[in-house]
């Protein structure tokens, strides 16, 4: 079981196609730059996930989508119809997450800075609130408590725990170190459980963990799951679930390619570790809860730019682009690696730099790029850009945000 799907995008007769249509006439209806989204491709990652997760014998596996991955209202509408819950970070996503019908009993609460009036909306949700606060600090649980007890509800609650491992992945998405604004450590977790004034409105229905974002090494994974595992058999009460988190990258790049682990053998690890630092320990099974973004919907998405201009600086070529940074903002902020497709391929190319618009020097997708030589109005395609694109837009420089489209 490969999970492997042919990307959306693919050549015929030298002309790129998108989910098989040809991506000029998909253009010729809208400005550019816009994304656009194949639903194809995400009903393929979603149902490899669970069916991966149900495969390797999983227990009672709940998707909690990571909706700061990809926001769109369509593409959430879809999760949910598939079976989706939501992990959310903030009430703008919670409240996205219930516009496109997903139910409050599938929606975990992350994040460091949950606000009082955050926290109500999540409490007064439904019947009994959200399925749980992933609580971060043990000021965090006590307010939790006190606007519970204001309420009147009983507040559902997780620890997310910092697991101190680190994950070898970039150092602004890894967030399993102690060093990290993320989760609490296994002494405070312990030490909360025992001030009663903490939970008379709250109750433990979970623990969780998450190590940070484009996981490619499944060893820190492991080394989470231990600590996660042993802080559960420590706590020695019956908890309803293990939330393991999310972060399985995607293969930007072939080297990426050769490494990454797909989701079959994601699964497989988790089946395995769970096993044996859990289970084999505990007459327990409490279900597993997963926070998947990119691997769902990062392969799903192309970012659509037209050339603008080129441009020769002695021996600099620039191919300078309608998108800029504050549509796609990664490879400005992380050095991150998107590879580039010209509308029409074509065996003749030169080096170049792929620019935007924006005034900032950071705002260059690609350097030193072997494409055709092309001209103003030629279509070039950013790709794998279905996961932290739209979401992390900006209108810097007075621009407009970029139009999605789900095909």
């Amino acid at each position: 079981m490969k999970n492997i799907l042919p990307s959306p995008l693919q050549y015929k007769k030298n002309k790129l196609t998108f989910d098989g249509m040809p991506l000029e006439k998909i253009a010729q209806k809208r400005p550019t730059p816009f994304y656009l989204y194949s639903k194809k491709t995400l009903d393929h990652y979603y149902k490899s996930f669970v069916g991966s997760a149900h495969a390797h014998r999983i227990s009672q596996p709940l998707v909690c989508y990571a909706v700061k991955a990809n926001g769109n209202l369509e593409v959430l509408k879809r999760l949910k119809t598939l079976g989706s819950g939501a992990d959310v970070v903030s009430v703008g996503e919670l409240k996205k997450a219930l516009k496109a019908g997903i139910s409050p009993d599938k929606i975990v609460f992350s994040g460091v800075a949950k606000t009082e009036d955050e926290i109500r909306f999540a409490l007064k949700c439904g019947k009994k609130g959200i399925y749980s606060f992933n609580v971060e600090s043990i000021e965090e649980l006590d307010l939790i408590n006190q606007i519970a007890k204001k309420e009147k509800r009983q507040a559902r609650v997780a620890f997310r725990l910092n697991p101190q491992v680190n994950a070898k992945t970039h150092k602004h998405i890894s967030t399993g170190n102690k060093t990290h604004k993320f989760g609490l450590l296994k002494a405070d977790i312990l030490e909360a459980l025992a001030v009663k004034e903490l939970w008379t409105n709250s109750a433990l229905v979970g623990l969780s963990v998450h190590i940070g974002s484009q996981l490619t090494d499944m060893r820190a994974t492991v080394a989470a799951i231990k600590e996660l595992s042993n802080l559960a058999l420590m706590i020695g009460r019956e908890l309803e679930f293990l939330d393991v988190g999310g972060g399985l990258g995607i293969d930007y790049t072939e080297e990426e390619r050769a490494k990454l682990a797909s989701i079959d053998s994601y699964m497989e690890t988790i089946s395995k570790a769970l096993q044996k630092f859990y289970y084999s320990k505990s007459e327990h099974t409490p279900r597993v809860v997963f926070e998947p973004g990119r691997i769902l919907v990062g392969k799903m998405g192309i970012l659509v730019s037209r050339v603008v201009r080129t441009k020769m600086s002695d021996n600099c070529h620039f191919t300078i682009i309608d998108a800029g940074m504050n549509d796609l903002i990664r490879p400005a902020l992380y050095e991150a690696h998107h590879e580039i497709l010209p509308e029409t391929k074509s065996t003749k190319t030169i080096t170049t730099d792929i620019v935007g618009p924006i005034c900032e020097t950071a705002d260059c997708f690609g350097t030193k790029r072997k494409l055709p030589s092309l001209k103003s109005g030629d279509l070039l395609v950013i790709d794998n850009a279905g996961a932290y694109g739209h979401t992390m837009a900006s209108h810097y420089n007075e621009r407009e945000i970029a139009q999605e489209v789900l095909l």
